[in-house]
């Protein structure tokens, strides 16, 4: 899981907003838990990385510590990644999407035994995350560079897509904006259910 951004377009440590009473870190975290053919999850934390380990719960999260977490996606990607040499495939997912459920993950989990490299959620034909990568790519993830992810590798090497839009909202937090607006949607969800 992605989350060692400083926020900067938030204002601040956004890992820590509150939404519905809880740090935004939370939700994804418990989404990822929540899924039994993950067995292991991993945060990669950067910026002011020991005020986040102090305000959210990560448990049952494991925390790496991007140490160039300045130069971009990439270098949490790296950081990630060298958690997981032995693994057939990993799952990413970022901090900042509270909606994202244990069946989308589950979802893009069920691809991990088939013969494309990788898969990632769409939300109506957009692609998003999660996303599966098998341990084939990951050498090539791993000299990536600057503030540009893994999409393009990815295309290139034939990603299957799993359309999710019925499962979640990939809705992220961005700005308080955005915040105040999953919050909104929150609930409005609240008060169907």
């Amino acid at each position: 899981m992605l989350a060692a951004g400083s926020g900067s377009r938030f204002g601040g440590l956004k890992q820590l907003a509150d939404l519905r009473g809880r740090p935004l870190i939370e939700y994804p975290i418990e989404a990822m838990a929540a899924v039994p053919a993950v067995e292991r999850i991993v945060v990669v934390l950067g910026a002011d990385a020991d005020r986040i380990r102090a305000g959210a719960r990560l448990d049952p999260a494991e925390v790496v510590v991007a140490e160039r977490w300045e130069d971009g996606i990439s270098a949490s990607l790296r950081a990630g990644l060298g958690t997981f040499l032995e693994a057939d495939a990993v799952v990413v997912m970022l901090g900042d999407q509270p909606f994202i459920t244990s069946q989308v993950i589950a979802a893009v989990v069920d691809f991990e035994a088939s013969r494309v490299p990788a898969a990632r959620a769409t939300y109506k034909g957009e692609v998003g995350h999660p996303v599966l990568i098998k341990r084939e790519l990951f050498g090539r993830i791993a000299r990536l560079t600057g503030d540009e992810g893994a999409r393009d590798l990815l295309e290139q090497a034939g990603v299957a897509r799993v359309e999710c839009g019925h499962l979640a909202s990939p809705h992220d937090v961005d700005t308080p904006a955005d915040l105040e607006e999953i919050e909104r949607v929150a609930s409005c969800r609240r008060g169907r259910g």
